[in-house]
């Protein structure tokens, strides 16, 4: 028997998907702009980093040549390692939509077929009978912000506010999601989950993807601070996925992160919370570790996305990315004999793009093991190979929608 490890670098898109255009993304590229920038050095932050973007470990694993399957050109600034030791490819996403679930569940081989809703970006961004709807069901006193906004933004604009008046913030962007963020002392922790939880029962007829609860700590807009609490509420993918179908063959699933909460804890079988991309890290070797033979550990590294993607932060985005790539070896020296780890990711967050949302594109595929020899697959032409990749190699049945990739 074998074991998996499928670690996904949320938003490190490596540009060129063939539909960007359609988004208002052609020409958006996450590695390629953030190499370009740091090349330039406008990547430079003092105490932070400086110079070219150096991520030897995963060029090592084929990132250069993902990137130029891709895009057709290599990463300005970053060398091309003398020998690739993994099996690598780029993956363009065929669900409609560039949101996480649908890229999360489009790896696990389940593709997003139908249109997600959406909230109106000008005016009012949630109608006057769902807002009612929450007021009246959810015991609050009104809503604040009611539109399309950056997370960090929004909470320093409206915090202290919220804080006199106990209204919760309420705000939405270009992905289908109504987030909520409230201040776990003044309004409470346990009150946020509760009111995320009638907010996910009065969205499905708007068919909204997550409601996301984004609490927050500290006294004034100079200190507030977005916590570790948060949690991702999501409907639950259309079929079953890889972790369905390994859960239902005896399997064991460790879902570290926030991959519980994009799944709707549907197919997981241990969940693992932390906080940021090094204890994640940390968290998902404890996994491997005990995981057994046949068994997936899926990891969602969310910094990337969240912290450097999103606040159109090149330096942040560059040295996360230089973190994670230190900490490859430490993975590399717990495999066993029969194990794969794959590196991917669920769509991109180009830190130069126009905007604070997420972009159409390719994602990298890295694969490697003490049994897999180097090769290039191509592009794959769909996400949903990899999670059948993922079953091939841990000996369970296809699924409908991809082929494994090995």
């Amino acid at each position: 028997m074998a074991r998996a490890f499928l670690f996904v670098l949320d938003s490190f898109g490596i540009g060129n998907a063939p539909d960007a255009e359609a988004f208002g993304d052609l020409g958006a590229d996450t590695l390629g702009h953030i190499a370009e920038f740091c090349a330039a050095g406008a990547g430079d932050r003092a105490g932070l980093r400086e110079g070219p973007l150096q991520l030897p470990n995963m060029s090592a694993l084929g990132l250069m040549h993902a990137a130029k399957l891709a895009t057709g050109r290599l990463p300005v600034g970053m060398p091309l390692p003398e020998r690739v030791y993994g099996v690598y490819g780029a993956a363009s996403e065929t669900s409609r939509g560039k949101d996480t679930p649908s890229g999360h569940w489009e790896i696990a081989g389940t593709p997003v077929m139908f249109d997600w809703g959406y909230f109106p970006s000008e005016g009012d961004a949630f109608p006057a009978e769902l807002v009612e709807a929450i007021c009246r069901e959810g015991d609050i006193p009104g809503i604040l912000g009611n539109c399309h906004a950056s997370g960090t933004d929004i909470i320093a604009r409206h915090g202290e506010e919220h804080m006199r008046s106990g209204k919760p913030i309420c705000y939405t962007s270009s992905d289908s999601v109504f987030q909520i963020a409230a201040h776990e002392q003044s309004f409470g922790l346990d009150r946020l989950l509760e009111l995320c939880q009638v907010v996910r029962r009065l969205v499905d007829d708007y068919n909204i993807g997550r409601v996301i609860a984004r609490p927050f700590v500290g006294d004034d807009p100079q200190n507030f601070t977005r916590t570790g609490n948060r949690r991702d509420y999501s409907v639950l993918p259309p079929e079953p996925t890889v972790l369905d179908r390994l859960k239902e063959a005896g399997r064991g699933v460790h879902a570290v992160g926030k991959i519980g909460d994009i799944f709707a804890h549907q197919g997981v079988t241990k969940l693992t919370k932390a906080n940021g991309n090094m204890a994640l890290f940390d968290a998902s070797l404890a996994a491997i570790e005990e995981a057994e033979d046949g068994d997936l550990v899926f990891t969602n590294f969310v910094d990337f996305d969240m912290l450097y993607g999103h606040r159109r932060d090149v330096p942040g985005y560059a040295a996360a990315l230089e973190a994670f790539d230190q900490r490859l070896p430490d993975l590399d020296r717990r495999l066993k004999p029969g194990d794969i780890v794959i590196l991917t990711a669920d769509h991109g967050c180009d830190p130069t793009w126009r905007g604070t949302d997420h972009t159409r594109e390719r994602v990298p595929v890295l694969m490697f093991g003490p049994s897999l020899r180097s090769r290039s697959f191509g592009v794959a032409d769909t996400f949903a190979h990899i999670g059948e990749t993922v079953a091939r190699h841990l000996g369970i049945a296809p699924g409908p929608h991809g082929r494994s990739l090995i």
